[in-house]
């Protein structure tokens, strides 16, 4: 009987403070050994991945992702959705609640949502429940049944339809807060200021103007910031730890720093498209690149990355939020073109190239951002987001001198669309192995069976 199940020979493995050529061996989905390279003999394995000149990374955990079943499949499911995060380099995700249909803001839409994503994803998966009106009596039910954390809308979601997400009014911020607290649960928020977008939306409609450059004005950073100190005040009554989705500015940024220096449970993180694309590309590209918050200026995205090269930002996370393609061919008005980016295949790869090749970040410190630092705030640290022994055989293995463009044609995604499309990419990941099954390579591409598992969340993933 041999003593591994697999063998990675040779590959230049990332670990949480170095990268280090070694020898990766996996027992049962799990990592079993790291030795120095070349020390693994093959006849110790039943199989041996050659992996000389690769960098071995941990999968990406992409902590903001809508995969809009139940309901809404038609705009993106579990199995084309978990495919384009599989060949994307991701092995876990964090599935939202907005966009299904019903949204997970019950224990009842959380299994629905469940028995879809049953057999259909090809990586893990956890879920995070919703808070919105009418629904607080849900929470705890929710948190009971496994929910990572639940996640609130402080603007406008979008969609106007009765069943869909709703945002929350102050009192149902305040109140569920409290009661998110004592769940010992994250609290996930999208924060802009709705008076703010909703006056300026007003304006800019009654004007006639209808721009890229308009849409991105109705939406400013003032909105972004103003949501966040509010959150925050709420956060220092109610002892509810947070998590700011998709931050935009660097001014929103240092607020949410500033509270975590005098000792709020808070982290965020911001998207590829805010670090890779700005409001010139909304301008040029159109909807494709629209979303919420908007892409920002040059400065402001120049902003950001000082941030991520100074340990300000705690994670990168794709927003992936599918669509049919056909919401976004309205190109003469760019407020009726439904907002959200298509990009959970490309954020592992975007971040290396721009992140790593282009500015020269470690990839240590990059591997933190996408795959320890979720997995440690949402309490799947215990199995995921790092290569250690003991740890899930969740790997990703990326070569770092395959330029290649992006063609619509590559894309796993229900609908072929993406801001991406038609840009190189530096690098390009070669093999994802998922518990220690390969689920994706560059030749073959995802494999057809799709074994990914739930994973319910432990209580009490706090803020170091």
């Amino acid at each position: 009987m041999a003593l591994f199940d697999q063998i990675i020979r040779g590959a230049n493995v990332v670990l949480e403070h170095e990268v280090r050529a070694a020898d990766l061996g996996i027992r049962s989905g799990k990592i079993a050994a790291i030795a120095a390279s070349g020390a693994m003999e093959t006849k110790t394995a039943d199989a041996v991945i050659e992996a000389r000149g690769l960098f071995l990374m941990a999968g990406m955990i992409d902590a903001h992702v809508h995969l809009n079943e139940p309901g809404l499949e038609a705009w993106e499911g579990f199995r084309s959705g978990s495919a384009a995060l599989a060949a994307g380099g991701c092995t876990a995700y964090l599935d939202m609640p907005l966009n299904g249909i019903p949204p997970t803001v019950s224990v009842r839409a959380l299994q629905l949502k469940m028995d879809c994503a049953n057999g259909s994803s090809h990586v893990d998966y956890a879920c995070w429940g919703g808070l919105v009106p009418g629904h607080l009596d849900d929470l705890a039910p929710m948190s009971e049944a496994g929910v990572i954390g639940f996640k609130a809308f402080m603007s406008a979601p979008g969609d106007p339809s009765e069943e869909a997400f709703r945002e929350v009014d102050d009192e149902t911020l305040l109140e569920g807060m409290k009661r998110i607290a004592k769940l010992g649960k994250v609290l996930a928020l999208h924060a802009e200021r709705e008076s703010i977008v909703a006056k300026l939306t007003k304006e800019k409609l009654a004007a006639g103007t209808v721009s890229a450059a308009d849409y991105s004005a109705s939406r400013p950073i003032a909105a972004e910031v103003e949501a966040v100190q509010k959150a925050l005040s709420f956060a220092r009554l109610t002892g509810c730890a947070l998590h700011f989705v998709h931050i935009s500015s660097s001014e929103a940024v240092g607020v949410i720093q500033k509270a975590k220096a005098e000792g709020l449970d808070v982290t965020l993180e911001t998207c590829p498209h805010y670090l890779a694309l700005t409001d010139e590309d909304l301008a040029h590209m159109g909807p494709v690149a629209k979303c919420a918050p908007p892409l920002r200026s040059a400065a402001e995205q120049e902003a950001l990355w000082r941030a991520v090269e100074n340990g300000r930002i705690d994670m990168i996370a794709s927003d992936h939020s599918p669509c049919d393609s056909a919401m976004k061919a309205d190109t003469s008005n760019l407020f009726e073109a439904w907002g959200g980016i298509s990009g959970a295949q490309s954020t592992l790869e975007l971040m290396i190239d721009e992140g790593h090749l282009k500015r020269g970040i470690p990839l240590p410190q990059l591997s933190r951002m996408l795959s320890a630092e979720p997995a440690r705030r949402f309490g799947l640290d215990a199995a995921k987001g790092s290569i250690r022994i003991g740890a899930d055989a969740d790997l990703v293995l990326i070569d770092l001198n395959a330029a290649y463009r992006l063609e619509r044609e590559q894309l796993l995604y229900r609908h072929k669309h993406s801001p991406y499309v038609g840009r190189t990419f530096g690098c390009k990941v070669r093999m994802t192995i998922s518990r220690g099954k390969v689920v994706y390579t560059a030749e073959s591409g995802v494999t057809e069976e799709a074994d990914g598992r739930f994973i319910a969340a432990s209580a009490g993933a706090k803020c170091k």
